[in-house]
């Protein structure tokens, strides 16, 4: 279609095979919500499950339930539940932690690996980008600090020059799937093909992507992965992050956060460590038993479809939103920051404008809801499991309003959350 209307956005919702699971999500009424690679709706499961949690399980039940209830293996069972998402088998992911805490232990536990062989024992190096997400850096930076081994890590500023920066003295590879900022996709085989070429490890995370589109973990010999809940995947505020590592490392996999629910035998309350075989090393502390059940409703949708038929409705929903904006808003300073190539998007859509977090304030007061990250960036989140065609159509409208009449204050208070 080269003129799109409303009634052609209407048509493809009706056409839609994944239009009834916007039925599973709580959404309020008059809301577009385009936010869902920031944090994902509630599903309507969540407060049912909340409150059982609440007053059953520890309200009645109290501690007899991390027996009764299944609290102690939550976090492998969530784990086995999203392992097809991310292209995993049973008993190699665990639902724990915040992606930070999970960023640090795989960090530290690839560069023991690498420190542990003879070949690669004087390599100093970590590879990222410099538009990787802040926190991912920040983990890395504290780590190498306190090693104090003389690790240093290597940034890069565009996707180009990775193959090249990952070299003979890189460790480690540490990579976001897709970029918070851009949403561009990297080539997941491709570059854990040439790290492992030059010897290196690689570890990805898969916070944007995981849920959003298929990923191939094991297809792609990957040696880690970590990756938020609460995005895509519709966990909750806050809720669990998770850890993948690959079978051929859980045995050599280590880290400096050794607490009791990673231990052997937890309640043999031992005055050593003895790390548990297999995944479920890499937990840590006492569990948030409320937050994984909230996550347990989230991944529990995703059962009754598939990330191919996910990422088809993404994909036209993406390409839809650009054609929109750069057909109806084409008078307007916006640049599309986003990649066009299928191959090279995630799920998100993200423009620049001057005015940009002054325009984002007055979508979102309209009722449209996106986000803002530095610089000028306008970010648009696509879950197809509630976004429809048409909510794509009123967006636009509503962005081409705001544009035209420039009904956005630029003096707008900055919040704390962009």
């Amino acid at each position: 279609m080269t003129s799109i209307t409303r009634d052609n956005c209407l048509a493809l919702d009706q056409s839609d095979t994944l239009a009834d699971f916007r039925n599973d999500f709580s959404l309020p009424e008059g809301t577009i919500y385009l936010d869902g690679n920031s944090l994902g709706a509630m599903p309507k499961a969540s407060q049912t499950r909340a409150l059982e949690v609440i007053t059953k399980e520890w309200g009645t039940d109290l501690i007899k339930s991390w027996n009764q209830a299944g609290w102690f293996d939550l976090p492998s069972r969530l784990g086995n539940l999203l392992a097809p998402l991310i292209g995993a088998a049973d008993n190699e992911v665990v639902v724990t932690d915040s992606t930070s805490i999970n960023l640090f232990k795989a960090l530290a536990a690839g560069l023991q690996i690498q420190a542990g062989k003879a070949e690669t024992a004087q390599r100093r190096v970590i590879v990222s980008e410099r538009s990787n997400f802040p926190t991912d850096i920040y983990m890395a930076q504290g780590l190498t600090r306190w090693l104090d081994r003389g690790y240093t890590i290597r940034l890069v500023d565009t996707p180009q020059e990775l193959e090249a920066a990952i070299n003979a003295d890189t460790a480690l590879v540490m990579l976001t799937h897709v970029n918070y900022r851009t949403g561009y996709l990297h080539d997941m085989q491709e570059l854990t093909r040439h790290a492992h070429q030059q010897g290196a490890l690689i570890l990805w995370d898969l916070a944007h992507s995981a849920g959003a589109l298929p990923v191939e973990l094991n297809q792609a010999n990957a040696d880690f992965a970590v990756g938020c809940t609460y995005k895509y995947l519709n966990g909750g505020p806050g809720s669990p992050a998770f850890i993948w590592v690959a079978p051929r490392h859980q045995e050599a996999f280590h880290h400096p956060l050794s607490g009791w629910w990673g231990h052997a035998s937890p309640f043999s309350m031992q005055p050593s460590f003895e790390a548990t075989p297999g995944i479920r090393r890499a937990l840590c502390g006492t569990q948030p038993i409320v937050s994984l059940a909230m996550a347990e409703c989230g991944l529990q949708i995703f059962a009754k479809t598939s990330m191919q038929a996910i990422r088809r409705k993404s994909l036209a929903l993406t390409d839809l939103f650009i054609q929109l904006v750069e057909q109806r808003c084409a008078q307007h300073p916006l640049e599309l920051v986003t990649p066009r190539q299928h191959g090279q998007r995630g799920s998100q859509v993200s423009f620049s404008h001057t005015h940009g977090y002054a325009v984002m304030q007055s979508l979102i007061g309209r009722g449209v809801i996106g986000d803002y990250r530095e610089p000028g960036i306008m970010r648009f989140g696509f879950t197809p499991l509630y976004v429809r065609f048409v909510d794509v159509w009123d967006a636009v409208e509503t962005l081409r309003d705001i544009l035209d009449t420039r009904d956005y204050a630029l003096n707008a208070t900055r919040h704390a959350v962009t």
